[in-house]
């Protein structure tokens, strides 16, 4: 059977989603277990089905899914999944999720909208996960939408290792690409010791995608600026953020971001003259047409598989990060 045992009593099992199967892969075998075989598949209809073919029993379960498009096929596939196996008396079920689904939309920002992040945590719930694991969630709040225990892994220490040795510490500059990053990006400045910058900009609700930078506040002229963000998606705010670096006087610009979305036109604006070099992890598939030349895509298995085994040998989480966020 796959999966670990201790004492011959507890044992970790792994199932996965169809959306992301090398990552799924990669923690497996970085736990040392196997992916427990299952029959999922997609009816003509559009409907999912999902089935493991093996016992589940009373084991403590983590169903690994990466929300990349079409995400609402594989949020409903992921919540099968769950429901599956709480029907199959799985012990305590455990939903790995490396990019939490929805979690922009995570408060109302204006009249009859809705707090879709929180509904998707709800979805979890019912569908019967005790736990909810993932990396870099858009909004730390949405740790409280969910009515049980939340692992909020960062991609920080990967992402950080990389960095260090690309770049010269001594000009550079850490770029906040809008006030809400401004924690993180505070973070690696003293991570870096590097100086920190924000950029101050505007959407234009009238005209989807349209950023425009209206200040830069902080010191770039002349240095390397990295920004750092939690995903990239059409590409449009980095790109005008770097734009505007650069007319500031940067030397040049590093992008850092943990989930690389990459909707159109991404991969194509992306490879700006205003930028150096994308740095990624792998929380979510990239198939070589959203792949280019300045993109740096880093592994991201063995920081969920080191959590993964930290949850099921009742470890500490948190001590993984002490230091780093």
């Amino acid at each position: 059977m796959s999966g670990i045992k201790i004492s011959g009593q507890k044992r970790l099992v792994l199932v996965a989603g169809r959306a992301h199967p090398q990552l799924a892969i990669d923690i497996a075998a970085d736990l040392g277990s196997e992916l427990v075989p299952t029959d999922s598949r997609t009816f003509a209809n559009g409907e999912i089905y999902a089935r493991f073919d093996e016992s589940v029993r009373g084991c403590d379960a983590f169903v690994i899914q990466s929300h990349t498009s079409p995400i609402n096929e594989w949020l409903m596939e992921q919540l099968i999944m769950v429901d599956a196996l709480k029907r199959a008396s799985a012990k305590r079920i455990t939903a790995v999720i490396p990019f939490y689904p929805y979690a922009r939309q995570d408060k109302k920002g204006r009249g009859r909208e809705p707090i879709s992040a929180r509904l998707v945590a709800d979805l979890y719930k019912v569908a019967g996960a005790d736990r909810i694991m993932s990396v870099d969630l858009h909004a730390a709040q949405i740790q409280g939408f969910f009515d049980g225990p939340v692992d909020h892994l960062f991609a920080m220490p990967v992402l950080l290792e990389h960095i260090k040795t690309i770049v010269d510490r001594d000009n550079l500059t850490v770029v906040s690409p809008d006030m809400g990053r401004v924690r993180v990006a505070d973070i690696w400045s003293d991570r870096l010791g590097a100086p920190l910058a924000i950029i101050h900009k505007r959407r234009d609700p009238r005209v989807p995608n349209q950023v425009s930078v209206h200040e830069i506040v902080g010191d770039v002229k002349g240095r390397i600026c990295l920004i750092v963000d939690d995903m990239i998606d059409t590409g449009g705010t980095i790109v005008a953020a770097s734009k505007a670096l650069m007319a500031n006087g940067a030397k040049g610009v590093i992008v850092a971001a943990t989930h690389a979305i990459f909707s159109a036109p991404a991969t194509d604006i992306l490879q700006s003259e205003y930028i150096q070099q994308v740095v990624v992890t792998d929380t979510l598939p990239l198939p070589p047409e959203k792949r280019f030349e300045k993109l740096t895509v880093l592994p991201i298995a063995h920081l969920l598989a080191r959590a993964i085994r930290e949850v099921f040998e009742d470890g500490s989480v948190t001590s993984m990060f002490d230091g780093d966020a």
